[in-house]
Order: structure tokens, then sequence, then C-alpha cells
């Protein structure tokens, strides 16, 4: 049986998104500007909503319990909260990387999204799960090579 490694895992993902078609080199340069910005935005906003949420979790586990909520669908909620959270820290640690194209930058964004897209399934979310990890990873991959 052999391991993968990651680079492993991600030159896989990128043959299958290589023949994807591209988007217009003026797109994927708008897009690889635009990246730091937003990872920094959606970064913040991620952590504050993420922690908000366990919070919420947290303190409304015991009257979810009594109300007749099972534990296991409400630690499937607080799992992908978590999970999310992970995410969005990942998110921001990928901020200084992106902004000067490193392409470790690139690759805290790639895990990123596969754990956003694990914590969909979690919350059995399974369709948008796809839908958004089809998305994201396209985007990802159409500016894998301005990053360095």
């Amino acid at each position: 049986m052999s391991t993968k490694t990651t680079t492993d895992i991600m030159e896989t993902m990128g043959t299958w998104f290589d023949k994807a078609p591209a988007l217009p080199k003026t797109w994927r340069e708008n897009l690889v500007k635009a990246i730091p910005v937003l990872t920094l935005i959606f970064g913040i906003l991620g952590i504050i909503l993420s922690i908000s949420g366990l919070g919420i979790f947290t303190a409304a586990s015991p009257f979810a319990y009594f109300g007749g909520a099972t534990p296991l669908y409400y630690g499937n909620g607080f799992l992908t909260m978590l999970l999310y959270l992970i995410g969005y820290v990942l998110m921001l640690a990928a901020y200084p990387g992106t902004k000067g194209r490193k392409i470790k930058g690139w690759k805290l964004l790639f895990w990123s999204e596969a754990i956003f897209f694990v914590g969909g399934l979690i919350s059995l979310s399974i369709v948008s799960a796809i839908i958004g990890a089809l998305i994201g990873f396209y985007l990802l991959f159409q500016i894998r090579s301005y990053y360095k």
C-alpha cells in the first residue's frame, strides 16, 4: 500500500482541474490581486462567527438535549463549527503568503478549502459541500501558477 504525500494529492487534483476550461487571463490576474484582501476579510469574519457559533452550541446544548436533540446530531454541529474555525484560521494564516504570491499561501488556502469540504460533509450538507468544493478548488487551481 503506497502512502500519498500532500504534494501527490495536490498534483493529482491539479491534473483533474487542468482539464477544466481556463478562466481568461485578466480574470485570473484580478483574482490573484483580490485573494489577499478576501482571505483577510473572510478569515477574520469567519473566526469571529465560528467562535460565536461554538459558544452558542455550548450554551444551548443542555436545552437542546432536554428538547429532544440527540447528542450525535448536536455533536455534528459542534464538530462542523470546530472544523470551520480551523479552516478560517488557515485562511487567515494564508494572508501573508498570498500577498507575497508564495506557494505556501496557496497551499494554506488549499487545505482551508479541504477542511470546509469535510465540514460540509459532516454537517450533512453534502450537495452544497460538493458544489462549493468544486468551485473553490477550480478557482484555486486556476491561479496556482501565479504562486512560486
